[in-house]
């Protein structure tokens, strides 16, 4: 089988014709792309490295277009190669999601679904919950992968996401705002009698960089201009722990800490983060996808007061 692609660029200009590209071609430049190096890539295709790097000779000798360049770090896509790993990836998605589909019945609601969220949603909200939705569907199996950083849809990285913060438009993504996720300033009960005026002599527990640009942290920022950091991470149990500690104050969830012992400091004005839960549009016809993503939406507005922090308040 073969498919055509849209004329590449080559080193000296504009391929002028259609070109062809072998099928087969696709699973090795994929493997090349991810692994970086062509013996690895050769370990995941299952062949030796000589049959790889004559294959790939093959494919750039048929678009009649460098696909990679070698340097210290491995094998590296061209503008062209970047342009085929794409549109490899997208295929290789689509036919993964052709035969999820076509294994289940009309009312069947089996097999895996891959949740990734930032741990605090995970841990401290959605496996309590879960026992809930697996009654419901016992064939599920739900994998939770708990990650700052947003993963690839089309490389079948996550089928659904619950981010913390608005994503850049994206035609292939759908999302909505399903909540607001509550936080708050806590320490240790020495600290407790602490002023906001006197946040700023206090030792800090913070995030790291990936989250500066967060709304809260920018709060804090201006709160306390001046603080002292005492430690970072971007993993919310051990910011209570360390908060437990006495180690500073910090900025976490109000559902981490429902039974932490912490004194809670922070005045109201201390904004909240939206919800938004992502799916890609092309695997919304899959039915398990489409289920749990329903069943996140229902559960997340029911529980609107808790994961706010204005839960008996």
């Amino acid at each position: 089988m073969v498919i055509r692609i849209p004329a590449l660029h080559k080193r000296s200009g504009m391929v002028k014709h259609r070109t062809r590209v072998d099928w087969n071609d696709l699973p090795l430049l994929l493997a090349i792309a991810r692994e970086g190096r062509l013996r690895a890539a050769s370990k995941a295709l299952g062949v030796d490295s000589s049959t790889v790097s004559r294959r790939l000779a093959a494919a750039e000798e048929r678009l009649e277009a460098q696909l990679f360049t070698r340097d210290l770090d491995g094998y590296q896509p061209t503008d062209a190669g970047l342009a085929v790993v794409e549109a490899a990836e997208e295929i290789e998605r689509k036919v993964h999601a052709l035969f999820q589909e076509a294994r289940q019945t009309a009312g069947d609601v089996s097999g895996p679904v891959r949740i990734t969220s930032v741990d605090a949603l995970l841990s401290d909200w959605l496996v309590p919950r879960l026992p809930g939705l697996l009654d419901l569907y016992p064939q599920l199996e739900i994998k939770l992968i708990p990650e700052n950083r947003r993963l690839s849809f089309s490389r079948g990285e996550a089928d659904l996401a619950l981010r913390l913060s608005r994503p850049d438009e994206d035609a292939a993504i759908r999302m909505r705002r399903v909540g607001s996720l509550g936080a708050a300033i806590y320490g240790h009960q020495k600290f407790a009698h602490i002023g906001r005026e006197a946040w700023g002599q206090q030792p800090w527990l913070l995030y790291n960089d990936d989250l500066a640009d967060a709304s809260p942290m920018r709060w804090i920022a201006k709160a306390a201009p001046n603080a002292r950091v005492q430690l970072r991470s971007s993993a919310i149990p051990i910011l209570v722990e360390a908060c437990k500690a006495g180690l500073g104050l910090a900025l976490l969830p109000c559902i981490s800490v429902a039974n932490a012992g912490l004194a809670r400091l922070s005045a109201e004005d201390l904004p909240g983060l939206d919800i938004w839960l992502l799916s890609h549009r092309e695997t919304a016809a899959i039915k398990r996808f489409r289920v749990v993503a329903e069943w996140l939406a229902a559960q997340l507005m029911a529980d609107q007061a808790l994961l706010a922090g204005t839960a008996g308040s």
